[in-house]
């Protein structure tokens, strides 16, 4: 989520791609006991928040948790959410009794935005947010206390693609941003490496949602590819106000029966039809800053990272520098930096894959001996991600390059930069399984070695 700005950042011009599964509390003292599982049989769904607000984006995540209450839970769908806040921080708010810790609630239909009016079922202290062990504890009790035919789970609050950096600084806004669930009062977070863990205690969910920026890469994906059947997040910068919970929330109640991919492409489509409201956009178009978010199918991933590794050794092969430095120049790139670190998004190493492939396509020599098998696999790639891997995908607006947002496709990946210093990070990338189903590292360094246009 974007660190520096704290007014809802609005967004331009929109299109949308066609498209088309315990740890008990003590409660505190009068708290009521979980509604029960209504007759003849489970609810639905359970959509558990697991919502990190120790940070400077507090007033946000009560505002969201106000905005779930505009919905609530009923007898098809139960919404739990674990919510921290903390005091003294940038940004913070006295709002709401100006508690501190994190609790536990059931969610529950109110009108009043300014005050969660939800029962809360625990107060569980200022643990820890930024543990893996933390979110895996809240995910088996939801599981436990409303079992439902399917489940679903979002990480809510910043969020920093695959890449752990070492130290606060850096760019994207004031760049306090780790890979996801940055507890600013401990100082941990969520690592890409231990996303999957959360899962393989907690338990598989049918969707899985990063309301967190740059967190629909395949080098997340991979991590995440046997924790849930349908996975959605955006490629870059999610703005606040965030997505739309009542769109969505409103429209998986209307029709509970729905699965995880039609589940995948409303919240989708409801995200592209918030920022799409006229209101929005002018705000949007003085931020610069364009958006996208895409809803993936999670068993496609491992075919996605051999369809890379195809193309790339192929395009490696051909060896058709002139048409990979163009490539490499004008790839859609990410929001890591900003206009003083990165002014025209040169150096920025978060790019679009499909846009990758297509602009190499476009550029390439085909009298080289290797290029009718490079241009086969980049169009066999093509096709695998907006037919196989991709439930849908939305986009709004433009960049402040000028690139327009029209071309995200859904996924993206580490396409290395121009030399610069956005920000300083672990070398963990050859732990990643993305790194080693496709070998994309070996590529990473291919690139490194073409000239810069």
């Amino acid at each position: 989520m974007l660190l520096s700005l704290l007014a809802p950042l609005l967004l331009t011009a929109a299109h949308a791609s066609p498209a088309l599964d315990s740890l008990s509390l003590q409660a505190p003292a009068g708290a009521p006991p979980p509604p029960a599982v209504s007759a003849p049989g489970l609810r639905e769904w359970t959509v558990m928040v697991y919502m990190n607000g120790k940070s400077n984006i507090e007033p946000y995540a009560l505002s969201d948790m106000n905005r779930f209450e505009t919905v609530g839970s009923d007898g098809k769908v139960a919404i739990v959410a674990e919510i921290g806040r903390s005091r003294g921080l940038e940004n913070d708010t006295t709002a709401d009794g100006d508690w501190t810790g994190v609790r536990r609630y059931y969610v529950t239909k109110d009108t009043d935005p300014a005050h969660i009016a939800s029962p809360m079922l625990a107060d569980l202290g200022n643990v820890d947010m930024g543990d893996w062990r933390q979110a895996a504890a809240f995910l088996k009790w939801a599981r436990a206390e409303y079992p439902a035919k399917k489940y679903l789970f979002v990480i809510w609050d910043h969020g920093w693609g695959w890449i752990d950096p070492k130290s606060f600084g850096g760019g994207h806004g004031a760049g306090r941003q780790r890979s996801i669930s940055h507890d600013f009062t401990t100082g941990h977070y969520i690592s890409t490496l231990d996303l999957g863990k959360i899962f393989e205690e907690g338990g598989k969910v049918d969707m899985y949602v990063s309301m967190a920026c740059f967190m629909q890469m395949a080098e997340v994906a991979d991590q995440l590819r046997d924790a849930a059947r349908v996975i959605v997040g955006s490629e870059e910068v999610i703005q606040l106000p965030s997505l739309n919970w009542e769109g969505f929330l409103g429209g998986l109640e209307a029709d509970p029966a729905m699965g995880p991919e039609r589940a995948g492409a409303l919240m989708a489509d409801a995200f592209h039809e918030m920022y799409s409201r006229p209101q929005y956009q002018q705000l949007l178009a003085d931020g610069k800053y364009g958006t996208q978010l895409s809803a993936i199918r999670a068993d496609r991933v491992r075919g996605l990272a051999d369809r890379a590794r195809d193309w790339y050794t192929l395009a490696m092969k051909d060896d058709d520098r002139e048409a990979m430095a163009k490539a490499k120049a004008e790839v859609l790139r990410f929001e890591v930096g900003d206009e003083k670190t990165d002014p025209d998004k040169r150096i920025s190493f978060y790019g679009d894959l499909y846009d990758l492939t297509e602009l190499f396509g476009r550029y390439a020599d085909r009298t080289r001996p290797g290029a009718a098998e490079a241009l086969a696999a980049g169009r066999a790639l093509e096709k695998y991600i907006s037919d196989e891997l991709v439930i849908r995908t939305v986009w709004v607006g433009k960049d402040r390059t000028g690139k327009e947002y029209s071309r995200t496709h859904g996924i993206s990946v580490d396409i290395p930069g121009k030399p610069g210093d956005l920000i300083d990070y672990y070398p963990t990338y050859s732990r990643l399984r993305f790194a080693r189903d496709s070998g994309w590292e070996t590529f990473m360094n291919y690139l490194e070695g073409i000239p810069d246009r």
